[in-house]
């Protein structure tokens, strides 16, 4: 790592398959980097994967002075078995405790997540209206064929716990940095509690009034294309930005080169 960043000079110019090669020993672990600024960032990651997917946004952030803060959140980052039993619930309680330690820190507490993690967010900027502001990547307002797919899994769930992942062409290839960490079978009875966060986050959306930064895929094949757009209406921000990423896949934080990205979340920090 420390030669990686000797010759780039910052984590925003380093490959993220490269980084992956080397790091090894932080795939499945939570990361805490210390700042100097005073304020902090909590982020949180996607279903079914680890912290590690955003790691080095994280160490751009803290680059830029911020304490930034991951945890991993319950069934993750050990064996798809341990997902089995935990429902959103706890991927919640995770977040509220891991952002009232901060808070108890820092003067100024952000909170960014991608995907599921962009959910947990949602929700938590619900209840906690001290929160200093919002990033949310691939968020959900709909997943995809959403009442479909759930009569699918509440179907198959009678006769099997587990589904392996399938991924067509256009959901990325097989080295992306996402799919090499995530676990590549899942409990179906899980499913549910994803697909109830999400119908949770999309309620009472005119409850969030910190300022938000919404990222999407324009061409994500995972959740609904409108959904940047409804949760950008829906919200009570008078400070929000909304953008669309090209030529990336849903959950695009992890194996992204365009740098600008990385920019533009570090300068909605310091608009905010």
């Amino acid at each position: 790592m420390r030669k990686i960043l000797k010759k780039t000079g910052s984590i925003l110019f380093t490959d993220p398959k490269l980084l992956y090669k080397e790091d090894s020993e932080f795939i499945k672990k939570s990361f805490y980097f210390k700042g100097n600024n005073k304020k902090a960032v909590l982020l949180l990651h996607g279903w079914s994967t680890t912290p590690y997917e955003i790691r080095r946004l994280g160490m751009f952030l803290n680059e830029g002075g911020y304490t930034v803060y991951a945890p991993m959140l319950a069934g993750h980052g050990t064996k798809p078995a341990d997902l089995e039993n935990v429902i959103y619930q706890d991927w919640l309680n995770d977040g509220q405790i891991a952002f009232d330690n901060l808070n108890k820190k820092y003067k100024q507490v952000f909170i960014g997540g991608t995907s599921m993690g962009a959910s947990l967010t949602i929700q938590l900027a619900k209840e906690n209206k001290n929160i200093a502001g919002l990033i949310l990547m691939a968020t959900p307002y709909r997943l995809r064929f959403e009442e479909i797919v759930d009569l699918l899994v509440r179907f198959f769930s009678k006769f099997k716990k587990y589904h392996k992942k399938f991924y067509p062409p256009t959901f990325g290839s097989s080295t992306t940095v996402t799919r090499l960490i995530s676990y590549q079978q899942y409990p179906l009875k899980n499913v549910l509690e994803l697909a109830e966060l999400v119908k949770e986050s999309r309620k009472d959306l005119n409850k969030i009034f910190q300022p938000c930064l919404i990222m999407q895929s324009s061409s994500d094949h995972i959740i609904s294309k409108s959904s940047l757009i409804k949760i950008y209406n829906q919200i009570s921000s008078k400070k929000k930005k909304k953008k669309y990423v090209k030529r990336s896949y849903h959950t695009f934080i992890a194996d992204i080169k365009n740098e600008h990205i990385f920019k533009d979340i570090l300068n909605f920090l310091k608009e905010n």
